[in-house]
Formats: structure tokens, sequence, C-alpha cells
């Protein structure tokens, strides 16, 4: 089949129809705020994947990007399979998808992980602080380049066109109408582990306890009663938002993920070239090596990261940003206006309201009415 791609601005091939839900899952994060605290991973953990079987099992982690990867080196070893990716300067993707590439009698470029590959989910963490460090850290002391790095955040990206569902042989891979969640029915999965293999994220994983294959269910108990996923309302960070997403053609200003995406071009996909169109967007790192930001988001990350920086030009822009981590609600629509971002639920009743700057007072050090002068010590 022929389907319409607007991440890689083209057309490509799909075992399966094209077919968008009524509302599609997404969120947007900013890799600027992240710290790598783990808090999401440990909210996803003690709610997901605390049973037996799922030991190794992190639907939500938070990787140290270049050097760490769970599993071990994921996008390197689906990179180099897919081999070369080509971007014209309109943005037009002239590589092959990874569906594109398939080998024969596959419906996706696979990588298969090893038992050892899942068993390092912090290889890398905090890998290289740069400058001179002492014995026993800085691993890469000798690399020809400046040291760098930044943290990833990971979840399902509950893709348009999932390769977990394309490659399914037991049809168990579905997605959800109402809010593009994609979900495996355990109930006809047999454990083959065709999505594991063929997920270029990786986020589809076996569980040997139960021989069935699980993945992040998008936290969609929550998300039918209009909260937001649990990595996101716990992101100490704030640098998460869950909303839901429309195509280019369909956007809407007031919608946060839309502005963030669409409008602004600041959030942008990870690895558009492998052709999932994923529904999870990062505001990319300004500190980052550029050829690399422009390997991982597409060649829109330069400009992205120009925008960013002139966020304080834009009050529309900067209150929708202080409006991430606002509330656990679901925000469908905002508005910024009179130096206030406001967040509205799917009927347009407010949910939260937040100034776009945080007011400064300056207080006299002697205080007139005390008779004494004020000091920060106990």
């Amino acid at each position: 089949m022929t389907v319409k791609n607007w991440q890689i601005k083209r057309d490509m091939a799909y075992p399966y129809e094209e077919h968008r839900p009524r509302k599609q899952w997404a969120i947007v994060f900013d890799l600027n705020k992240c710290i790598a605290c783990q808090t999401c991973t440990l909210a996803c953990k003690t709610t997901w994947t605390s049973a037996r079987g799922q030991e190794y099992m992190f639907w939500n982690n938070v990787e140290t990007k270049p050097y760490g990867g769970y599993p071990l080196a994921w996008d390197l070893r689906v990179l180099e399979r897919l081999g070369r990716q080509d971007w014209a300067k309109n943005g037009t993707y002239g590589g092959k998808t990874i569906f594109e590439s398939a080998p024969a009698n596959e419906r996706a470029l696979h990588w298969a992980p090893s038992d050892e590959d899942w068993m390092y989910p912090n290889v890398g963490e905090d890998d290289c602080a740069g400058g001179s460090v002492g014995a026993g850290g800085a691993a890469f002391t000798t690399m020809p380049h400046d040291k760098w790095f930044f943290y990833l955040p990971r979840t399902c990206a509950h893709c348009t066109y999932p390769a977990c569902l394309a490659a399914c042989p037991r049809k168990a891979i579905y997605k959800r109408e109402q809010d593009g969640i994609v979900l495996i029915d355990q109930s006809r999965c047999k454990g083959y582990g065709e999505c594991v293999r063929a997920c270029p994220y990786k986020k589809s994983m076996y569980n040997p306890y139960t021989r069935v294959s699980e993945k992040c269910v998008g936290c969609y108990p929550a998300v039918e009663q209009g909260i937001q996923p649990q990595c996101v309302v716990n992101c100490i960070g704030k640098i998460r938002i869950m909303g839901f997403i429309s195509p280019p053609w369909a956007a809407r200003d007031d919608n946060p993920v839309d502005y963030l995406v669409h409008k602004k071009g600041l959030a942008l996909p990870y690895y558009p070239q492998l052709g999932l169109e994923p529904n999870i967007y990062y505001i990319p790192p300004m500190h980052a090596d550029r050829a690399y930001l422009a390997q991982m988001f597409g060649p829109q990350a330069e400009g992205a990261i120009a925008r960013y920086r002139e966020l304080a030009k834009d009050p529309v822009a900067q209150g929708l940003m202080v409006l991430m981590g606002s509330t656990d609600r679901i925000i469908h629509s905002f508005k910024v206006e009179k130096g206030e971002a406001t967040g509205f639920n799917e009927a347009g009743a407010e949910l939260t309201r937040v100034p776009v700057t945080e007011p400064v007072v300056e207080r006299a050090a002697w205080d007139e009415g005390a008779s004494a002068t004020r000091h920060n010590t106990p």
C-alpha cells in the first residue's frame, strides 16, 4: 500500500491502508529541561511493570545520548541496517524507510536484541562529563571532538504507522480509533516476538513468564478520564505535555501540541526517516552537536533550536511552555492574554491558569515595621 507520511514529506510503502484515528495521542518533550532524574521511569515502572517477567521492562526510560541506549545501541544498530539517509533541502526524505528496505518475506527492516542487550538500562548514563575527570570517570578521554551529551526520555511513540502492528502475524496489535493508542491484545498474542524485532525504537517487549509481548499502553485508563499519563504528571522538571496532535493540514493554533509541532516548529519527531510517523516529539537540546541532532530529528533541528532561543520574544509560545506541568489534566486548547496562560479541557472549561512571567518582589534589608534587618539565616 502507499500512504502519506507528513514527517518525511512524501508517500511511502506500508503493509496496510492509511487510516488516521479520530484523535491521536501525543507527547512533547523539552530536552533542554530534562535532568535524567528518572522519576518518569519509576512512575511508569511502579504503575505498569512490577509483575513477574517484567523485571527488565522499562516502558519509559531516560537515556544519555549519544553514549547510552536501552536496549544496547538500539538506534545505532537500526540506522546501520537502514543505510544511507538523505534529506532534500525542502525537508523531503530521499532514502528508504524500514518498510521500503525490508528483506524478502519481512514487513520491516529489523534488529532483534539479545538477552544481554536488555541487561543495562543505565549504560552510558552521564557519560561524558567533559574536561578532566578523576580516576574511575570519563570513559571517553581520547575522543577527537568536544564532549557533550543530553538526556532523551522515551516511551512508545504510538506511531501512525506502527512497525509492531505491521509485523504481527496474529493481528494481535491494534490502534485505537478514539485516541490512537497502540495496544496488544494478549488473548491473541502467541509470543512470536515479531513485534519486538520490527519496532525500531524497541518499545515492544517479550515477557518470558506470560510468554506474550507487552508494551506501553499510553496510560489509556487515565487518558479516558482526561488525565495525562503517569510519566507526564510525575515529571518534576515539567518538561512534557500530553495532548492530541492533528495532521498538519488540520492543525489548530489553540491546540498545545499542534502549536509546538506545526505552528512554531519547536518540537520534532525522532528518527522520522524510519517511516513510522512517531507521535512523541522533542524540542532539541541547544548545546548538542548539530550533525547528531540532524540525524536524530531531521533537517529542521537547527531551525527549532533557533526558534527556541527566541521564546522570550513570543509571549504566546512562552506562555504555552509554562503551562507544561501545570495540571494533571489533558489540555485540549489554550490561550495567552494579559500576561497569563490558560489551559482548557475538551468541553472548554478552564483547567489551569499561570503567569507567563513569575512576579519578582524585592524587599529592603531593613524592615521599618519590625525594626529589624532581614537576612537569610534561620
